[in-house]
């Protein structure tokens, strides 16, 4: 894991091996945040190991949403004393409902997760839930207001905002392409535009992977995200009995091309 890098006053942020997971850390008087608990109890144990180094206060969890890499470590915090783990309404729903589907993409880094067997393999549901409305959670000193902005990245992401920082999980990723499996492209790129147009109010953004991203990344992740959808109606209008045409076009590697088509098919019309 890197070390901590401070991103704003008592905030911090740690990249994790593997799926380079950042998990973020925001410190009160009273209580401390963690944002993201990882792959599994090999790297939560790893997490809570380097959260300790930087505060001994009792914790509060946030999953940002429902991707095994930011909530499969929860179990290990659950067992340190968490009681309060906070989601999105869809991302606890979906974690209830299929979040052990998951547990096979994590056979070859945390294998006991993946088999369901060992110490800290259970999955702890969010029961701290965000729903419509901003929720604001006072650490003493230092509060951080959870909010949704609308279906993106999936339909329950969650974005933490702090006086100086906004963590905006994979809403956000940086050095690679987003991941559109359980994505709403439309939504998606509105999404963006309002993170952008929020941007003032924060010294730093913080994404689910790779590193800080700056206003202008945001806007060209957003206007991207718009061309393709737009690339891919009219490939879709133009060959409908073979949408896979549009894949050359767009701005996003063959996989996630795939996806991004699968999902605005099967997303379309849900507005």
């Amino acid at each position: 894991m890197s070390p901590w890098q401070e991103v704003g006053s008592e905030n911090y942020v740690l990249a994790t091996q593997g799926s380079l997971l950042n998990t973020g850390l925001v410190v009160g008087t009273e209580r401390a945040m963690v944002i993201d608990t990882g792959c599994g109890p090999r790297q939560a144990r790893e997490i809570l190991g380097a959260v300790r180094e930087k505060t001994q206060l009792p914790l509060v969890v946030v999953n940002t949403h429902a991707h095994y890499d930011h909530f499969f470590g929860n179990s290990v915090f659950a067992d340190a004393g968490v009681t309060e783990f906070w989601a999105h309404e869809n991302c606890a729903a979906e974690i209830e409902e299929n979040g052990d589907a998951q547990r096979r993409f994590v056979a070859s880094t945390e294998p006991e997760m993946a088999a369901g067997e060992g110490e800290n393999v259970e999955l702890v549901a969010p029961n701290a839930i965000v729903k419509d409305q901003p929720v604001l959670v006072d650490l003493g000193g230092m509060a951080a207001t959870l909010f949704w902005l609308g279906r993106g990245h999936t339909d329950g992401d969650l974005l933490v905002g702090t006086p100086t920082t906004l963590y905006a999980g994979d809403l956000l990723e940086q050095g690679s392409h987003p991941s559109f499996e359980d994505s709403y492209p439309e939504d998606w790129a509105d999404v963006l535009r309002h993170i952008s147009a929020l941007r003032h109010r924060y010294e730093f953004l913080i994404p689910g992977h790779g590193g800080p991203c700056s206003d202008q990344f945001v806007k060209t992740m957003a206007n991207t995200m718009s061309t393709a959808v737009r690339q891919a109606l009219q490939s879709i209008r133009d060959t409908p009995s073979d949408a896979t045409k549009a894949i050359p076009v767009l701005p996003y590697g063959p996989e996630q091309s795939r996806w991004f088509i699968k999902r605005l098919q099967e997303t379309r019309g849900h507005h």
